[in-house]
């Protein structure tokens, strides 16, 4: 079990931005899984990975091959208070789920 977190690289957002945004992400996801994943995925540790897009485009892309696989997504819609315009996604959460499923779909993309 794990669950991986895609960030925008084009947003070069500042490290603590950065940071509460995958944890935005990280949050909402689990909120929104299976409670059996949840609890298989906490009993194995809460295996997390933050991996890079290049763009909007590519992460929407990702999405939608998530969707399809029917794995739980959470992406984030920045409030824009501080560096980014208001409503700018940021970063998308897929799983937790079977690490072997969400490989299929982002074992090609770089950690960040």
């Amino acid at each position: 079990m794990k669950q991986v977190i895609l960030v925008r690289n084009d947003l070069k957002l500042p490290k603590g931005k950065l940071a509460a945004q995958v944890a935005h992400a990280a949050v909402e996801a689990e909120i929104n899984s299976p409670r059996k994943k949840v609890e298989a995925w906490l009993s194995e540790g809460m295996k997390k990975i933050v991996l890079k897009v290049n763009d909007l485009d590519e992460l929407k892309k990702f999405e939608k091959q998530a969707k399809a696989a029917k794995l739980v997504t959470a992406v984030i819609e920045d409030r824009g208070l501080t560096v980014v315009e208001p409503g700018t996604i940021t970063c998308m959460a897929i799983g937790p789920d079977d690490e072997k499923k969400i490989d299929k779909i982002v074992s090609a993309l770089k950690l960040l």
